[in-house]
């Protein structure tokens, strides 16, 4: 049994308002997604690596992924107009690589933090459930805007009964694949903020929580940018006491 990565790539990054897709903004010198695809080759538990990318960027990424060491990377395709469609084509190229027993873990590529014990856990719970995502309590009132008055609330959702879901996930590669064809087929969980665990959830298939971390950041904006550095300095310090 193999565990696979599918690192999503695909993303242009107008929101971070820069020139070029806000995967490869450089930060000390190094791209943001090679700080993500570094925490999965030294992971001992991970096999191989495919990354959706981004049109244009291919050969760019082949390039960092030797200067930097990345010999996990077996596999560059394009992604598509939408981060489920960019998830789709990776599971489609993996068809005839991919046994049906494997673990396939999906993750944001401008996740660059993953932490090792949280990836242990999702390829660890997969193999036991089938699949697993990475969550974390949510610590913050959740109240719901009134229907006939937005500006007033009588109704709140108590925070115990809500977790906050995010990548790394992992699937069997079977589950994976058939779920995407269905959902494809029957246009279900494939539109606007749609993810593979939103997907899965809308096709009947209950999922199983796997451990979390706060440091598991996704660089949309440029304070995001900001805070990862700033984690990135913090880690540094640590090392150098």
């Amino acid at each position: 049994m193999a565990n696979i990565a599918i690192i999503i790539a695909g993303g242009s990054g107008h929101r971070m308002g820069q020139d070029i897709p806000k995967q490869f903004i450089n930060v000390y010198d190094k791209p943001v997604l090679l700080y993500t695809l570094e925490g999965f080759e030294k992971h001992p538990l991970i096999d191989e690596i495919e990354v959706v990318c981004i049109d244009g960027w291919h050969e760019v990424l082949w390039a960092y992924a030797k200067q930097f060491g990345i010999s996990k990377l077996k596999w560059i395709v394009s992604g598509g107009g939408t981060g489920q469609e960019s998830i789709r084509n990776g599971v489609y190229n993996l068809e005839g690589h991919a046994k049906p027993e494997d673990i396939i873990i999906v993750h944001d590529g401008i996740r660059p933090l993953v932490d090792e014990t949280v990836l242990t856990d999702v390829i660890m719970k997969s193999r036991e459930f089938g699949n697993a995502v990475t969550s974390m309590p949510y610590n913050e009132q959740i109240f719901v805007v009134d229907k006939d008055d937005e500006t007033v609330t009588g109704q709140y959702i108590p925070r115990e009964t809500l977790r906050r879901v995010s990548t790394p996930q992992g699937y069997r590669f079977d589950l994976l694949d058939e779920k995407y064809h269905e959902a494809y087929e029957k246009e279900i969980g494939i539109y606007g903020s749609a993810y593979t665990n939103t997907m899965m959830v809308e096709l009947g298939v209950k999922l199983h929580f796997a451990s979390g971390s706060d440091k598991n950041i996704k660089l949309t904006t440029k304070d995001d940018l900001e805070m990862f550095k700033a984690y990135l300095k913090s880690d540094k310090d640590n090392w150098l006491k």
